[in-house]
């Protein structure tokens, strides 16, 4: 639940972030050491690399965690569809409703 905005102090990547907020201090700070373990991976990866390409690829990989999630949800919620409707559609037969019936449901 959202608070009245304030100012939660966080650091990523050795550099100090002043963050206004309004949600919870505790859960901004874990999202700022969620990036900060991203972009510690991307700096050992490519260890040349400067703090704004190192966080492009840190925002890259969460994007792509994100991409992933949200396929994944989707296909969950696409399979438990599809077998609710086949479990009405057997419930509907258990009922001794026509087989047209159940399939115009």
């Amino acid at each position: 639940m959202d608070q009245p905005p304030r100012v939660v102090n966080v650091e990523i990547h050795g550099q100090q972030y002043p963050i206004r907020s309004g949600l919870d201090p505790a859960y901004v700070s874990e999202l700022a050491a969620y990036v900060d373990a991203k972009i510690r991976v991307a700096s050992r990866e490519t260890p040349a690399g400067d703090t704004i390409k190192l966080a492009v690829l840190a925002a890259l990989n969460i994007a792509d965690e994100y991409f992933r999630a949200r396929d994944e949800q989707q296909r969950r919620e696409t399979s438990f569809a599809n077998r609710a409707g086949e479990l009405e559609r057997v419930l509907d037969l258990a009922l001794g409703l026509g087989e047209s019936e159940a399939l115009a449901r």
